[in-house]
């Protein structure tokens, strides 16, 4: 039987980060629990936070579940993480203005080059031209699994626009609001500053061509967006304008915004729009979200869209087994963080192996997210195997595999009362003229006993994420 690290207590006895916590789950009646759970869906549902479930009939808001037991770490536990973190976000990028531009790392053989030059992620639009500051991913979400006291995997890169922070800021409001007396009696690390740190790190890589305060916009698809709640919740917290496509146009070297006191130029974009929809004149021409000449004015330093387009290669799940490899070719540094072992399917001793224990593995699609399109294989029928090992035998390449990780657990506030569920966490470095990220992070958990899949879309959960103070 799987035995699963218990963040909480260790052979029965608490362990420190969590000692001020136990009295106050043993002192909580559980009419109380009731009622705070019943008063958080409620703020949630009057603030807005909603997310959308794609393909289940009209795209349906829903509430994303609040767990009120939050997840802690301590400072050492913190620092170790967050100096990981920096790291790798340090070597992806170095890696997207790599392979943009001479392709060091593909000429010494460290990363082939199939898996870079023939990725669908891999935007030819840009081939040459190096971003403000050589910063091609501005907002790194790390995805880590810790598996016992002193081991975290990082599960995947998402350098592109990585989503729910607006949940880690609203997941703090909320149990400040509802247990005040338990923040007096902690100290714990500020998330807040978050808006200003995103603020300051984009004007930070403001174009050339800017000789003035720069002006920054959000890009959203609109209000039809699953994360369009986050986009005009950090909009308003930055102070920023939020903007759709049809709200921006291009006039000579520059990107200008329609206001009701006549055109205004802007600077930075912040885009929450896929790279096949920001420019119909340079990816798809059918697209109503972009802004048609917006990549001649990036190419030519008129406008810095963050994060910038391309920067998808850099997160793909195949290239993600190199990323060790970039941290030593790009920092001269061994990784601190460990990447989870890994078998490329379009490896045929790989596949191989994969085929023949489907039943023990995580199997994923190499652009997928979402948590869809993977299996499971120790928690997937017979029936279920056998029609993925049909989808993996069809084509190889589109698929990776890894162990079933046991996943730690943290205390969570079930119908019965408290239980262990499974989590992992996505903190979110900035990375501009310096690489910071505030202490914390989107925790997300399994709410579902047993299960390792921790997907809002698939019916996971959300926890506040304390770091204790020194």
């Amino acid at each position: 039987m799987t035995t699963y690290f218990n963040e909480m207590y260790d052979s029965g006895k608490v362990r420190p980060p969590y000692a001020r916590l136990e009295d106050w789950t043993r002192s909580m009646p559980a009419e109380l629990r009731e009622m705070k759970q019943a008063e958080a869906e409620a703020l949630f549902r009057r603030i807005g936070i909603t997310f959308a479930v794609y393909g289940e009939g009209g795209d349906p808001d829903r509430l994303i579940p609040f767990d009120m037991f939050p997840r802690v770490f301590t400072s050492g536990e913190w620092a170790r993480l967050e100096r990981g973190i920096k790291q790798r976000a340090r070597a992806l990028n170095a890696f997207l203005v790599d392979v943009y531009g001479r392709g060091e790392i593909v000429r010494a053989g460290r990363i082939p080059g199939r898996l870079v030059y023939r990725n669908a992620a891999y935007e030819k639009a840009v081939v040459g031209f190096v971003p403000s500051k050589g910063v091609y991913s501005h907002v790194v979400g790390i995805d880590l699994v810790r598996t016992g006291a002193d081991e975290f995997f990082v599960l995947e890169d998402n350098c592109r626009t990585p989503s729910g922070v607006s949940y880690m800021l609203e997941n703090r409001e909320i149990m400040m609001r509802m247990f005040p007396d338990l923040f007096r009696g902690n100290r714990i690390e500020p998330v807040d500053s978050y808006p200003e740190k995103l603020r300051r790190t984009l004007a930070s890589v403001a174009p050339t061509k800017c000789e003035r305060d720069p002006t920054i916009v959000i890009l959203t698809p609109g209000h039809f967006n699953s994360a369009y709640y986050e986009h005009s919740f950090l909009a308003d917290l930055m102070g920023v304008e939020l903007v759709e496509g049809a709200d921006l146009f291009v006039e000579g070297e520059y990107v200008f915004m329609r206001t009701t006191e006549g055109p205004k130029r802007v600077d930075v974009i912040y885009r929450r729009v896929d790279d096949d929809y920001i420019d119909p004149l340079c990816f798809r021409p059918d697209s109503m979200l972009g802004i048609p000449g917006l990549m001649d004015v990036y190419r030519s330093g008129g406008v810095s869209i963050c994060s910038a387009p391309g920067a998808g290669v850099a997160d793909d799940k195949a290239v993600y087994t190199y990323v060790p490899e970039m941290i030593r070719f790009y920092l001269g540094e061994e990784p601190l963080l460990k990447n989870v072992p890994t078998w490329q399917c379009s490896k045929t001793d790989d596949c191989k192996y994969v085929l023949e224990n489907l039943h023990e593995l995580v199997v994923k699609e190499v652009h997928g997210s979402g948590g869809y399109g993977m299996l499971v294989g120790p928690k997937s029928t017979k029936a279920e195997i056998e029609a993925y090992r049909a989808r993996v035998e069809a084509d190889p390449g589109n698929y990776i595999a890894q162990p079933t990780l046991a996943l730690s657990t943290t205390p969570t506030f079930v119908d019965e009362g408290i239980a262990p569920r499974h989590v992992d966490l996505r903190p979110y470095c900035l990375v501009g003229e310096r690489v910071e990220l505030v202490p914390g992070g989107l925790t997300r958990v399994a709410l579902t006993e047993g299960s390792l899949v921790v997907n809002s879309s698939q019916g996971g959960g959300v926890k506040d994420t304390w770091v204790l103070a020194e």
